[in-house]
Parts: C-alpha cells; sequence; structure tokens
C-alpha cells in the first residue's frame, strides 16, 4: 500500500514537471513569434506550404466522402419526414461546427504532426540542433517557431477547405443523387446557418491548429535522440493530439452552446 502511494506521488510530481515545462516550452515560442513573422517570413511562409499545401489532397479526398456520408445519412432520416430539402442544412452544420475542424485536426496530426515530429527528432538525433547551439544559433527559434506558426496558419484554411469540399460531396449526393431540389438545399442552407456557426469552427480551428503544431514541435524536440526514441514521439504526437482535440472540442462547443 505504501509502495503504491509513493508511485502515485512520483507520477504525479512527474506529470507536474512535465506539464510545468511544456507551459515554458508554449512561451517561449510565443516569445520569438512576432520576430519571426517580421524577420523570417519566408521561414514561415515555407513551412504553411509543407504543413497545409502538402496536405491538401487528403484533406479534400476525407472531406468529400465525409460530406457524402453525411448526406446519405441525413436524407434517409429527413425523408421520413418528408424533409429531405433540409439534407443540406444536416451536413452543413456538422461539417462547420464539429467535423470540419475535428476531422482536419486529426488527419493533420497523422499527416504533418508526425512529419514535423519525426524531421524535429531526427534532426536532433543527428545532433544538428546541438550545432546549432555551438554556432550561437537558437535552435528554438530557427527551427521551431517557424515550424509551429505554419501548422497554425495552415490549420484554419484546411478545415475551411475541408468543409467546403463536404458541402460539395453533400450536393452531390443529394442534389445529383436524390434528386433534392437544387435551390431548396442551398436556400435552407443559407437561411439556416449563421454566422456563429461559422465563428466557431473557425475559433475551434485555431485552438486545434495551436495545439497539434504545439504538441508536434514538442514531442519532436524532447524525443529520445535514437531511432526508437523518434518512433515513440511520432506515435506519441497521434495519440496526443487526438485526445487533446476531442477534449477541446467538447470544452469549446460547451462554451459556445
Amino acid at each position: 500500500m505504501k509502495q503504491t502511494f509513493l508511485d502515485l506521488r512520483n507520477n504525479l510530481i512527474e506529470f507536474l514537471r512535465t506539464f510545468g515545462a511544456f507551459q515554458l516550452f508554449f512561451l517561449r515560442l510565443l516569445r520569438y513569434s512576432p520576430e519571426i513573422l517580421t524577420t523570417r517570413l519566408g521561414l514561415v511562409v515555407k513551412q504553411v506550404h509543407n504543413a497545409g499545401a502538402q496536405s491538401l489532397v487528403i484533406i479534400m479526398v476525407c472531406g468529400l466522402f465525409v460530406g457524402a456520408v453525411l448526406a446519405l445519412q441525413a436524407y434517409s432520416n429527413m425523408s421520413k419526414f418528408n424533409a429531405e430539402d433540409w439534407t443540406g442544412v444536416a451536413a452543413a452544420f456538422a461539417l462547420v461546427k464539429e467535423l470540419g475542424p475535428v476531422m482536419t485536426a486529426l488527419l493533420f496530426a497523422g499527416r504533418a504532426g508526425t512529419a514535423l515530429t519525426s524531421e524535429i527528432g531526427l534532426m536532433k538525433a543527428t545532433d544538428q540542433l546541438s550545432a546549432m547551439e555551438m554556432m550561437a544559433v537558437n535552435p528554438v527559434r530557427r527551427v521551431l517557431v517557424p515550424r509551429f506558426l505554419g501548422g497554425v496558419i495552415a490549420m484554419p484554411f484546411l478545415a475551411a477547405i475541408f468543409s467546403a469540399v463536404g458541402l460539395y460531396g453533400a450536393h452531390l449526393i443529394g442534389v445529383e443523387v436524390f434528386q433534392v431540389d437544387v435551390g431548396s438545399f442551398w436556400q435552407q442552407i443559407q437561411l439556416t446557418v449563421e454566422i456563429s456557426d461559422v465563428n466557431e469552427g473557425i475559433i475551434k480551428s485555431i485552438v486545434f491548429g495551436v495545439a497539434a503544431s504545439l504538441i508536434a514541435v514538442w514531442e519532436g524536440y524532447n524525443t529520445v535522440p535514437t531511432a526508437e526514441g523518434v518512433g515513440h514521439a511520432t506515435t506519441r504526437t497521434v495519440v496526443i493530439t487526438a485526445i487533446t482535440v476531442l477534449v477541446f472540442d467538447f470544452m469549446i462547443t460547451a462554451a459556445m452552446i
């Protein structure tokens, strides 16, 4: 019993120590962010391309089929109440407020987040970060901050593209397959989906972008400098990001109801 209590205490202390170090790491990134945005914008643009543009294919393909599935489910349920025209509204609400930001964040973690973690982890394993420090180059400012900002900037755009392509997928199923009137389909969306709903999706995408990018660069920077350590860090990036995104999604949704 005493040993169990000691183990719990040690685990709690270690968790608090790690959480405190994580917060200080986040503050360091924020400290250098304005400087990087003004003096090294080219690095940020390159990372936006790496994190965002190279993720477009998977985002668009998944968005198309998610929208199509939503339309199938919505039509099958709305038809029971002779409300087929509301198929687009159901799909739009699900995409704009929930599935767009959440699915984009999960896909971002699986594609761009793992790439960031493995890239930074390999730089640490091959002593590139240590070499920068020996040359009086701050690796946090030169390597981590541009990658962090690139992910934060790319996420809202990716979420918007996911939702837009998803609505197109819903249109294909609802209008082209089930012959829902195209005017009613889009008019109901315009009359029902409000700016506050869009703003909720934007806020979620920004928060998820910060969380996913921060976790990715943290895991890469603090990985054990071995091949096995980089693999474990990459796995942790996906798992921790997924849990964090779902927790934040609940908190933001509850706060904005």
